[in-house]
C-alpha cells in the first residue's frame, strides 16, 4: 500500500508512524455508489520511509473485502483515547457507521475522520492480492534464458523450485561465512535459535522443528554443546530436557545478530518494499506448502 503523495513530508510520515504502538486503527474508503465503507483494524505496519509504504490486513471473509480490493483510495485513521466508542462502532455489523459523524474533506473521497491522533491517506499499489516491485526494475533487467531448453529437458531458469533453492543457498552460504568467522556452524544455529524461542525440549520435541531442513539432531550434538557450556541437560536419562545456559542465550543473540546483519544487506540492496513483498509471498508459500509442522512460535 502506498501513501498519496501530496506534499508529502517524511518527517511527519515518521512522526505520525510513531502514534501508532499496539492500538486501533479504523480504515475508510466507498463503494464503487459512493457508499462510506469502514472497519476497524489493528494490524497496521510501516513497511517503508522511502517510498512511504504501509500495510494492514483484512480477513478473507470479511464482508469488506470485494470494496477494499477493488477500491483505489482508502484512509487510515490511528485513534486516540478518547475515541473508544468510535472504534467499537465500526467493529460492528448491521448499523450505520457513518451516521452522525462530522467528515473532513481529504484528497480523495474516501470518508476522512476528524480528531485522530493521526491519519493517513493513501492508494492501492498492491492491487487484488498481487504484489507490485516498489522499485519499479525494468523486465529488461531481469536476467532470462533467450533460448529454450532442448526437448528432453525443461529445466530453465523460471523454475520456482531452482529460484527457491538458489535464493536459499546463496543467503545460506552468506550466513555461514559469517558463522564460521565466528567458529560457529549451521547445526548450532538451528538448535541455539530453537531453545532461545521454546526452551526446555526433548530431543525428539527438537527434531520436529527441524525436520523440514532434513537433518537431525543427535545427543551427541547436544553433548557437544553442553561441553561448550551452550547447553544444559535436566531430567532423567529417560526423559533429558535440554535448556540454554546464559552462555548459549547469548551466543544465540550473537547468532541472530549475523542473520540480521545479512537481512539488512539484502533489504537495503532490494529495497524495503520488495523486501517486505518478499516475505508476505514467502509466508504465503510456507502455509500452502506446509506438511503439517508443528509452530514453534505458539503459545504453549
Amino acid at each position: 500500500m502506498a501513501m498519496q503523495n501530496i506534499s508529502f513530508d517524511p518527517q511527519a510520515f515518521r512522526a505520525a508512524l510513531g502514534t501508532f504502538t499496539t492500538g486501533v486503527t479504523i480504515i475508510t474508503t466507498q463503494t464503487e455508489e459512493g457508499a462510506p465503507v469502514g472497519i476497524t483494524a489493528n494490524s497496521f505496519n510501516s513497511v517503508s520511509l522511502n517510498p512511504p509504504l504501509v500495510l494492514w490486513s483484512l480477513s478473507k471473509q470479511a464482508r469488506s473485502l470485494p470494496v477494499f480490493s477493488s477500491g483505489k483510495h482508502w484512509n487510515v485513521h490511528v485513534l486516540s483515547t478518547e475515541q473508544e466508542t468510535l472504534s467499537g462502532r465500526f467493529a460492528t455489523q448491521g448499523e450505520d457507521k457513518f451516521a452522525e459523524i462530522e467528515l473532513d474533506n481529504g484528497v480523495s473521497a474516501a470518508p476522512l475522520l476528524q480528531n485522530c491522533t493521526a491519519r493517513f491517506q493513501c492508494r492501492t499499489a498492491f492491487q487484488s492480492g498481487q504484489y507490485a516491485l516498489a522499485t519499479r526494475k525494468p523486465r529488461s533487467e531481469l536476467r532470462l534464458a533467450t533460448t529454450p531448453p532442448p526437448p528432453e529437458c525443461s529445466y530453465t531458469e523460471d523454475l520456482l523450485g531452482y529460484l527457491l533453492g538458489r535464493a536459499h543457498y546463496q543467503v545460506l552460504n552468506t550466513l555461514r561465512q559469517l558463522l564460521n568467522s565466528k567458529q560457529l556452524d549451521e547445526q548450532t544455529f538451528f538448535i541455539l535459535s530453537i531453545l532461545c524461542i521454546r526452551d526446555n525440549l526433548t530431543l525428539e520435541e527438537i527434531n520436529t522443528f527441524v525436520s523440514y531442513t532434513g537433518r537431525e539432531v543427535t545427543l551427541a550434538s547436544m553433548r557437544f554443546l553442553e561441553r561448550q557450556r551452550l547447553v544444559a541437560f535436566e531430567g532423567s536419562a529417560e526423559a533429558l530436557r535440554f535448556v540454554l545456559t546464559a552462555q548459549g542465550r547469548e551466543m544465540s543473540l550473537h547468532q541472530l545478530a549475523l542473520a540480521k546483519a545479512v537481512e539488512e544487506d539484502l533489504s537495503s540492496t532490494l529495497g524495503a518494499a520488495d523486501a517486505q513483498a518478499l516475505k508476505v509471498l514467502l509466508k504465503r508459500l510456507i502455509v500452502v506448502s506446509d506438511p503439517g509442522l508443528p509452530d514453534l512460535w505458539a503459545p504453549r
